[in-house]
């Protein structure tokens, strides 16, 4: 991934939180001269010997087909984005841009036959994601027969993360003004995406604070 040094992550702690935060990660593969990508939620696991991912594809998807230790898989972590207007800035002359920010993790793929570990990985989704909600809904309530016909129909892996790139494109490279002016706009939009990628920006300069 291109990255100018205005805009290189290399915090551990930072990108961590970014996974943790958008685990809803792109998996692409390749198998022969064909790419593959695949779209689902994954669990970051953090370990001083080295960072994993985990995870669940259905079994119809041919692509864990191609898990194997040594043919690296890169996930994509996407954040907030939203394109950025020349007229936001102090500066008179500018073109137009996209802010942005993501993770690439690169690692290497195996598949995870042990039921139990599925089911920890299925509950440990569940759990994360449904912590949210004001009722939590827990797959304990499932009938185990239900559970175990599900279960069939999905396969797990892990992916042991070999390197990570961050790049988080906020406008770091401009004036203080032109920031400004891009986070006014970006607060008062229509779209949602606009005031995420803000309240994003936010985060970053309390962090930095």
């Amino acid at each position: 991934m291109y990255i100018p040094p205005a805009n290189r992550v290399e915090d551990l702690a930072k990108i961590r939180a970014f996974i943790h935060s958008h685990g809803f990660a792109m998996i692409v593969s390749k198998e022969g001269g064909a790419m593959q990508a695949s779209h689902v939620p994954v669990l970051l696991d953090e370990s001083p010997d080295g960072d994993s991912l985990r995870g669940h594809l259905a079994r119809a998807n041919g692509q864990w087909q191609h898990f194997a230790p040594e043919r690296e898989v890169l996930c994509i972590f996407n954040g907030p984005h939203a394109y950025i207007s020349p007229s936001w800035y102090d500066a008179e002359v500018s073109v137009p841009t996209w802010n942005y920010a993501t993770v690439h993790a690169y690692g290497k793929p195996r598949i995870e036959p042990d039921p139990a570990f599925l089911r920890t990985v299925l509950n440990d989704l569940t759990v994360k994601y449904e912590s949210k909600m004001e009722t939590p809904w827990k797959m304990a309530a499932l009938p185990e027969d239900y559970i175990l016909r599900m279960m069939g129909a999905v396969v797990a892996f892990s992916i042991q993360i070999t390197r990570v790139e961050a790049k988080f494109k906020i406008g770091q490279n401009r004036s203080t003004a032109d920031q400004a002016g891009v986070m006014s706009a970006l607060e008062k939009s229509d779209n949602p995406e606009s005031r995420m990628l803000a309240e994003f920006v936010r985060q970053q300069d309390e962090n930095r604070a």
